[in-house]
């Protein structure tokens, strides 16, 4: 599985309430799309129509820290993020990517070395992350097969729904 989109490139520290800010969690509740136009508004006002379908989030230290809101990796996915690459991840977050189906890959070098506009390549089969306008390749651990297949199926209840069990329940 191979993920081909333009850097967007954000900091250190960006929690899941600046991915979606906790006051919009009841305001919205009937409808999570309607949430949209706030996704990372605090730190890339309307980021929602700067974003487009396939880009990837570079990130650095404890992308998606906080709280344990799914509303942040689904209204990433939503908004067209194919990825997310970060020196670190706060667990909740990392898992609940996951069980969405969006990937999100721990790097140590590309977060440094890419910018803004730089067209990143991720393999999760075999651990490899280029910044291909740069040159720059880095090797991280490649996603588990179980892990791909989830991801691939579009998250958790995706693949139960089609597959009626879970890769790891069924070995």
């Amino acid at each position: 599985m191979i993920i081909r989109g333009r850097a967007i490139k954000l900091g250190d520290d960006i929690s899941t309430d600046h991915i979606i800010s906790g006051k919009y969690k009841f305001e919205f509740i009937d409808d999570i799309s309607k949430m949209i136009p706030h996704v990372l508004e605090d730190v890339i006002p309307e980021f929602y129509k700067k974003v487009s379908k396939g880009d990837i989030i570079v990130a650095g230290r404890n992308f998606g820290k906080g709280s344990s809101r799914e509303h942040a990796p689904r209204l990433l996915k939503m908004v067209g993020i194919s990825a997310v690459v970060a020196k670190s991840f706060g667990f909740i977050f990392y898992r609940n990517s996951v069980n969405i189906g969006l990937p999100v890959v721990k790097a140590k070098v590309i977060p440094d070395t890419a910018e803004s506009g730089d067209v990143i390549e991720v393999d999760l089969a075999r651990g490899i992350v280029r910044d291909i306008t740069k040159g720059v390749e880095e090797k991280v651990p490649p996603y588990p097969p179980e892990f791909l297949e989830v991801i691939s199926e579009g998250g958790i209840v995706e693949y139960i729904k089609k597959r009626g069990g879970l890769p790891w329940s069924t070995r």
